[in-house]
């Protein structure tokens, strides 16, 4: 085997990779944030000038904890041998070039088969965005207790059954027609987090008491800005269908999802008692826009003292965003299809996080404010964003301090203006029965009415954080495939302008309402006592429901449990002749042929 650059790969690669993939094999199912971080801290000293090898790319974002990337190069690692490309579109070989970009030398496709049939539980949840479980050796007889009658009753999983050779082909096929009729009906209410019969709900909320709520609340206080804002580039604003731009890739620029209990300036904030309630921009546009949701989503919510902390799980549909949500033509549930639901937000993310640096003038120009990127480590390609630490006062002995984003500055009228950066895209004109090539430059107004009508949430979030942040412009991009087959590669048809309260009076979004969700929330979160809740959209009806959960919800731990000798892999023989072939050979030639069109 050789790798991209033609160098050999020694024998001893494809015998390691199968020792990490057995390791692996040891942790499925309860391996914690990031088992490569601790791996590598155990390994200490000796990681230094050594070959890593990982099953799956490494991360290069940061959620809950630190990128994996940064790991390996703080490690001082000589050599990563991976096994196959993460099929995460936020990763998608971005893991591959840090490591490169740092010097390290990549070797992939090694054991690449073993480790896809691996993670091929992480593969199915990335690509469909639901749990991959198997039920397997049936046996049906005419004095089984488990009849078809009771096998419908199963939850959504993936069948693969056996069966002995007098049972009746017509039994076989009413059982899985039985349990596809089922996953059916169950993919299109899907919870965003598995419920565990040892929750204890507490308390159900319909969304028909959100509406009539209300409170005002006085001008926020600024506590802290921290980051860096590059300009933007006022050409965008001439972009039009008949004069489209391509979407670039930003694969080595960082971008955050940090939670608000990991954010170091919240932490040093709640220690100097700035506040009783913490959250951040994304969370608190869920809960004010919650009665436009679809789609299920959760928050997880920490009482510590008198405190209070509004957190999102690590790969939280909140780091997503939705697309069709509020529309009421169905998206297909194929498997793979790349107009699903999940398929469709992951394509969304990588949309807006590509979008919001293109449009910038990128001359190395930054507004830098009060502190640096609370998240970045020096030397790091930082996207242009800034953190706006504001405080809200709810009430006399109640202060609320939320984190928010800013992604851009431009000059306005010789001053300042802050401005946020956003995406709509558009994946297949049929859906929406508006083809934006043809309507944008003549009919904008329908184009924006249909998708208020299709992505009536997605939009209500993104001027609730406008608004938060207290940005003078929002900018929004309509992006849309090249072809409705193809999802990696998109184009720029035009950038629109909105003002953050024009805009909210143009979509009914009340500030007044949505601060009176935000308001009965943390009021009923503080009649609880200490402890972990999560707060749930129902997947299926329009309320929300508090559940509190164990201490460690989330949080699982790693256990190493050693296989049977008899399942271990074996040491190769000595004097190996000859190389494996090269399985991911196909994915580098995809992966060059892709970028050779992007440029």
């Amino acid at each position: 085997m050789r790798n991209e650059d033609g160098v050999e790969v020694v024998d001893n690669d494809a015998f390691y990779m199968r020792k990490s993939v057995e390791l692996a094999k040891r942790a499925i199912g309860c391996t914690s944030a990031n088992p490569m971080l601790f791996s590598l801290r155990d390994a200490g000293d000796l990681a230094e000038n050594a070959t890593a090898y990982v099953s799956l790319e490494p991360c290069n974002h940061y959620g809950r904890t630190p990128p994996c990337t940064e790991a390996l190069i703080k490690a001082k690692v000589k050599r990563v041998v991976i096994g196959m490309v993460d099929p995460n579109p936020i990763v998608f070989s971005t893991g591959i070039s840090r490591l490169k970009d740092a010097g390290i030398d990549v070797t992939m496709g090694v054991e690449e088969e073993l480790c896809k049939k691996m993670n091929e539980g992480f593969i199915h949840r990335m690509l469909r965005g639901k749990p991959f479980l198997a039920l397997r050796n049936l046996f049906f007889s005419s004095t089984s207790p488990l009849s078809p009658l009771s096998l419908q009753s199963t939850p959504d999983i993936r069948v693969s059954t056996k069966f002995s050779a007098g049972d009746s082909p017509d039994l076989k096929s009413s059982c899985c027609n039985n349990i596809h009729h089922q996953r059916r009906e169950a993919a299109a209410f899907k919870s965003s987090v598995d419920i565990q019969p040892e929750w204890n709900m507490l308390e159900q909320i319909p969304f028909s008491t959100f509406s009539k709520l209300s409170y005002s609340v006085q001008e926020p206080e600024d506590l802290l800005l921290c980051g860096g804002l590059e300009y933007y580039n006022r050409v965008n604003d001439r972009i039009t269908p008949k004069n489209e731009r391509r979407l670039e890739r930003f694969k080595n620029r960082n971008f955050f999802k940090v939670t608000t209990s990991d954010d170091p300036v919240i932490r040093r904030l709640a220690k100097e008692d700035k506040a009783t309630v913490f959250a951040t921009d994304a969370i608190l546009a869920a809960l004010m826009c919650a009665p436009r949701s679809v789609y299920s989503w959760d928050i997880v919510i920490q009482r510590v003292g008198n405190k209070l902390f509004f957190d999102k799980r690590d790969g939280s549909q909140l780091d997503l965003l939705s697309v069709h949500e509020t529309s009421q033509e169905p998206l297909p549930e194929a498997k793979d299809d790349i107009n699903s639901a999940h398929s469709l937000g992951m394509e969304a993310a990588y949309i807006n996080q590509n979008f919001s640096q293109q449009v910038l003038v990128r001359d190395g120009k930054k507004e830098t404010f009060d502190e640096a990127n609370p998240f970045a480590n020096e030397g790091d390609e930082i996207a242009s964003v800034a953190y706006r630490y504001r405080r809200w006062k709810l009430d006399n002995d109640m202060h609320l301090v939320a984190r928010c984003e800013l992604q851009s500055v431009a000059e306005l009228n010789n001053q300042r203006s802050f401005l946020t950066l956003n995406a709509l895209n558009e994946f297949d004109p049929k859906y929406s029965g508006v083809d934006w090539r043809q309507k944008l430059e003549t009919q904008r107004g329908a184009v924006l009415a249909t998708e208020l009508k299709n992505n009536g949430n997605k939009l209500a979030k993104w001027t609730a954080q406008a608004l938060l942040a207290n940005a003078d412009m929002m900018k929004i991009g309509f992006v849309s495939r090249v072809h409705p087959r193809d999802h990696f590669n998109h184009v720029i048809l035009s950038v629109l302008g909105y003002k953050p309260k024009d805009f909210a009076g143009q979509i009914n979004l009340n500030t007044s309402n949505m601060w009176g969700i935000v308001k009965s929330i943390v009021d009923l979160c503080m009649k609880l006592s200490e402890g972990k809740y999560v707060l749930v959209k129902d997947p299926s009806k329009p309320q929300v429901r508090i559940y509190e959960v164990p201490p460690d919800a989330f949080e699982n731990d790693y256990v190493e449990e050693p296989l049977p000798e008899d399942e271990q892999v074996q040491p190769p023989e000595e004097n190996t002749e000859g190389a494996e072939p090269s399985v991911a050979a196909a994915k580098e030639t995809e992966d060059k042929k892709a970028d050779e069109a992007q440029a």
